[in-house]
């Protein structure tokens, strides 16, 4: 892998079996996950991305995505995960109202632990969310990305999403199907437009804080399936 090309760390967040895995393998490899399987600790995907694509500014970045455990075994443990963290990926099952509504606890989890810095202020509801504040130029990028979008007709339309409530870009998809995140549809260029966001994020962060140091070594990735 070259080692001269900048990496940006993505949380890939979520409920156990709304299809974390699948979703990163999709992105990372452009094609459906086979054999999906559980995974503790976390698992770490890694995607080329070119920042600002036909600019002038043109860049390529690799995107890691730290895909976290959505179960309860070692959860007192996943924090040393959560940083350095420039950006969130937050995902449910469309079809599973509950995992949507975890997804405001997932969100506390990262942004309260201790020794993280996400430039978000802690909140304990949507109503608390301040879109305005999260659509600053300093607010951490946030994705929200709903699965099982085939089973739609299984769910009652929902009044108002969580990524409505926090002003976040969403996007729903069939972990199956390469189509939906095939290049020129929405979901692709929100999905690119987030990794833009995320490198821009990093960018200003690493201004910021004067940091220069190489970024995620492996031996801190703890790959667990069952």
């Amino acid at each position: 892998m070259n080692t001269s090309i900048k990496r940006v760390r993505i949380m890939v967040l979520g409920d156990s079996g709304v299809g974390k895995t699948s979703l990163v393998n999709l992105i990372a490899h452009n094609e459906p996950l086979k054999s999906p399987s559980w995974t503790i600790g976390c698992s770490v995907e890694v995607k080329l991305h070119e920042y600002k694509e036909g600019t002038r500014d043109q860049k390529t970045y690799f995107i890691e995505m730290w895909d976290i455990g959505g179960n309860n075994i070692g959860r007192n443990e996943r924090h040393v995960f959560y940083n350095p963290c420039h950006g969130i990926i937050l995902v449910h099952d469309f079809t599973n109202k509950k995992s949507e509504e975890h997804l405001n606890d997932w969100l506390q989890e990262l942004i309260n632990r201790e020794g993280t810095n996400t430039s978000l202020t802690s909140i304990t509801s949507f109503d608390e969310f301040d879109p305005e504040n999260y659509m600053g130029s300093n607010q951490i990028p946030i994705l929200v990305v709903g699965t099982k979008i085939d089973q739609a007709s299984e769910r009652k339309p929902c009044v108002r999403s969580f990524a409505s409530q926090i002003g976040a870009d969403e996007i729903l998809l069939d972990n199956r199907q390469t189509r939906y995140l095939a290049a020129g549809t929405s979901n692709a260029v929100k999905l690119s437009r987030f990794f833009d966001r995320v490198i821009d994020y990093s960018n200003r962060s690493q201004y910021t804080n004067s940091v220069s140091s190489p970024i995620y070594s492996s031996k801190f990735v703890i790959p667990h399936q069952d």
